[in-house]
């Protein structure tokens, strides 16, 4: 089912009525019918990055709130939603991504543009660490967390009950879950000093953005699962790299 969070105010309402332990269950969604998915289209051919630099280097901030990684006159453009309390979403970061990366956006015929999809604090506390750095940072501190993902879920679990008791106001509340959750050292082990850490988690206007754009997500493409991918502006409703990968070769990435 879709969440839909519209402040920071609510998101800490959220943190006591839902167990972490929606993480491992309220993510994923089935695959679409993936017939027809042969290729179909012409092979586009690769385009030289600018002088120097590949094009996985190439990384900007998108208006819409998200990160985007390669060509950005691709010819074949890709959003990922994802959330990063979602397992499913971990284990498309672990099979799909290095393909998707290496295999097509190095390439420069297709560009990757992930967009956080907030559904609980935790997760909006992470989406805050990793748009801490430069956007040159944000696709390695995502695949980061991905990565430790498990072991991130552990140190997070006696949290809430911890921050009920405390009764903390909103502004602190994001960067209680980075101290007492273990994220800042996480971060800081990756780059991200804690006082710089400590710095994005009390920027209320951040996760309150974060939770209007996950708002804006459902209504405008439909995204009631994680992972959900829109290729050239439509759901293609899949959310495995079996089944994304036919669909970007049938236009042409090959």
């Amino acid at each position: 089912m879709q969440t839909k969070l519209f402040s920071a105010g609510r998101l800490v309402l959220a943190l006591i009525a839902l167990p972490l332990a929606l993480g491992l269950t309220a993510c994923g969604k089935k695959d679409g019918d993936a017939a027809g998915a042969n290729p179909v289209g012409a092979p586009l051919n690769a385009v030289a990055p600018p002088a120097g630099k590949a094009w996985t280097d190439v990384v900007a901030v998108t208006p819409e709130g998200g990160y985007v990684m390669g060509n950005p006159n691709a010819p074949i453009k890709v959003i990922e939603f994802g959330s990063l309390t979602c397992p499913h979403c971990a284990e498309f970061e672990e099979k799909g991504f290095p393909h998707l990366r290496d295999d097509y956006v190095a390439k420069g015929t297709v560009s990757l543009e992930f967009r956080n999809f907030v559904r609980d604090p935790y997760d909006t506390a992470m989406a805050m660490l990793t748009r801490c750095g430069s956007p040159d940072s944000f696709f390695a501190l995502t695949e980061q967390v991905y990565a430790n993902q498990k072991d991130i879920f552990e140190q997070l679990k006696p949290v809430g009950p911890a921050l009920q008791a405390a009764n903390l106001p909103p502004a602190d509340i994001f960067k209680a879950i980075g101290e007492r959750g273990g994220l800042m050292d996480f971060f800081a082990a990756r780059g991200i000093a804690k006082d710089q850490a400590a710095q994005c988690l009390a920027k209320a206007d951040t996760a309150t953005k974060l939770a209007n754009d996950t708002s804006k997500a459902g209504d405008s493409y439909n995204v009631t699962g994680t992972p959900t991918f829109i290729v050239n502006g439509r759901n293609v409703e899949v959310a495995t790299w079996e089944a994304l990968e036919p669909i970007l070769k049938q236009a042409g990435a090959r």
